[in-house]
């Protein structure tokens, strides 16, 4: 790459799930190939799939992912501020690693002049430690409405000096006039950070879309760093539900005769949603997240997943009739488990004073345990051994679940018969623990299901964070991304009028 200068950037996006995190990752394990240390961070992140820190801090799942694809370990610095929502006008603050205020839209804006502060300080941090610094942004830098009080997007380019360079999702249609109308948008002073764009999941013909890419940096001025091509096999960690129909098989479960069938519950408030993600790794599981009863008729087992809010997910399960199918389900001897919100939801009563305020109310009673929820949030990393294969995961809850004495022991919780539940997420990434489990599974269920070739889940994660780096190395244009590493935005870009008056 030649001498360092400014060794940082900024990827922003026309919209949520247009393709940052992935190009975040991927520039992160294309560099990390070459010998370049370097660091993910993203300012601000809002999200329910956390992930925790060695030093027990939680952060958004996707900058652990981007960390991994860095070859680092991940700390509270590449993200700390973490919006949890509870519900669509409340979120939990983390700072740091650890929660401090529960907010609504209105009552963050006065948190962010203290965030913004604790934003740069990490950031400087990072950028002394590592050579490069790939920043992601936050939904869409032409959210204009949030412009003043920004922190995650130009606000954060601008204070730090960030080159910008805007990805959007072809799938969706309509991506160069977003690329067009986002920086058109905005004022001149940001306008003038944007280097360029990246078209994300393209398919077919890139022949076909060229005469509109030399339309775009005609109007703009602007370079088109290159076209991604759609894959969907990557599967990686995701910051919210939008991705949830690109992972394993969305709606009812769907398998050939001796396939393990496997239905995860798509709750409104899912937390940690990749949980699943290991057996979907498995060859000859099938695995679909699915939201009405009859979804639920064909499944060996049946995964309730973590929620952020769950009193109120459960309230939804009884609302869909997802409570009744459960439990009919799991009545009639076959699998179910519980993971973190979703073992709660399996306990006889559950107690929520914090986050709900709603006192006690009736799980599914298809655990012999208790919940009570508390004020301070368990967040650590864990460890152990089950039937004699070592397990490890982590633990991010306010609930805290009381099993009866002398219940049967799981990881991370209980089990009675053929009900499953644990707090630990990651469990799954056991390998020989997935797979013991997934042989009893199949046992109760009758399925004549055995085991294929072993898989290391890990490894696996490394295949796809490879993956994403050969397409930036193959489809991207590398030396101009160098370039702008080392020396920063190109200066004398045109700024676009369109849209935009002088205030």
């Amino acid at each position: 790459m030649g001498q360092r200068v400014n060794g940082a950037l900024l990827v922003a996006g026309t919209s949520s799930d247009a393709g940052k995190s992935v190009l975040v990752a991927g520039m992160c394990r294309w560099l990390h190939r070459r010998g370049i240390s370097v660091a993910p961070f993203k300012a601000q992140n809002m999200s329910n799939n956390s992930a925790v820190t060695a030093d027990g801090g939680e952060i958004g799942r996707a900058q652990a992912m981007q960390a991994a694809a860095a070859g680092l370990e991940p700390t509270t610095a590449m993200n700390p501020v973490l919006l949890k929502p509870n519900s669509d006008r409340s979120s939990q603050v983390i700072l740091r690693g650890r929660a401090v205020a529960q907010v609504d839209a209105m009552t963050y804006r006065d948190l962010k002049p203290t965030l913004f502060g604790a934003v740069l300080d990490a950031l400087a941090e990072l950028r002394a430690q590592y050579d490069v610094v790939i920043c992601e942004g936050a939904g869409s830098p032409a959210e204009i409405n949030l412009r003043a009080d920004d922190i995650a997007n130009m606000g954060l380019a601008r204070a730090a000096g960030l080159p910008t360079i805007v990805v959007g999702d072809i799938d969706r249609g309509g991506v160069l006039a977003a690329m067009f109308g986002t920086l058109a948008v905005l004022e001149p002073a940001d306008q003038a950070l944007i280097a360029g764009f990246v078209v994300n999941k393209f398919r077919g013909d890139p022949a076909l879309l060229a005469p509109g890419l030399t339309t775009l940096t005609q109007l703009t001025g602007r370079q088109v760093y290159g076209v991604l091509p759609w894959r969907g096999d990557l599967w990686l960690d995701v910051e919210d539900s939008l991705a949830l129909d690109a992972r394993g098989r969305p709606g009812p479960v769907a398998a050939g005769p001796d396939d393990l069938r496997v239905a995860v519950v798509r709750l409104p408030r899912v937390s940690n949603l990749t949980d699943a993600d290991p057996l979907a790794a498995e060859p000859g599981v099938s695995v679909g997240w699915v939201d009405t009863p009859s979804d639920l008729r064909d499944a060996d087992l049946v995964i309730l997943p973590g929620s952020k809010a769950t009193v109120a997910d459960l309230a939804w399960l009884h609302e869909r009739g997802l409570a009744a199918a459960v439990r009919a389900h799991a009545l009639a001897g076959r699998p179910v488990l519980g993971i973190c919100g979703g073992y709660q939801m399996l306990a006889r009563t559950i107690q929520d004073d914090v986050e709900s305020r709603t006192g006690e109310v009736h799980g599914l009673g298809l655990l012999p345990c208790t919940v009570r929820f508390g004020p301070d949030k368990v967040v650590r990393r864990v460890t152990g051994t089950a039937d004699g294969h070592p397990v490890a995961g982590y633990e991010i809850h306010h609930g805290v679940v009381s099993p009866d004495p002398g219940s049967a022991e799981f990881p991370g919780g209980t089990r009675s018969g053929a009900v499953w539940g644990t707090t630990w997420h990651g469990l799954l990434e056991a390998d020989g623990f997935r797979r013991a489990f997934l042989t009893e599974v199949a046992a109760v269920a009758g399925r004549a299901y055995r085991p294929g070739p072993p898989v290391a889940f890990a490894a696996v994660r490394e295949v796809r964070l490879d993956a994403l780096a050969d397409l930036v190395a193959d489809h991207l244009d590398t030396a101009a991304l160098d370039a702008l590493l080392v020396g920063g935005v190109p200066g004398g870009l045109p700024t676009l009028s369109v849209g935009f008056r002088d205030r």
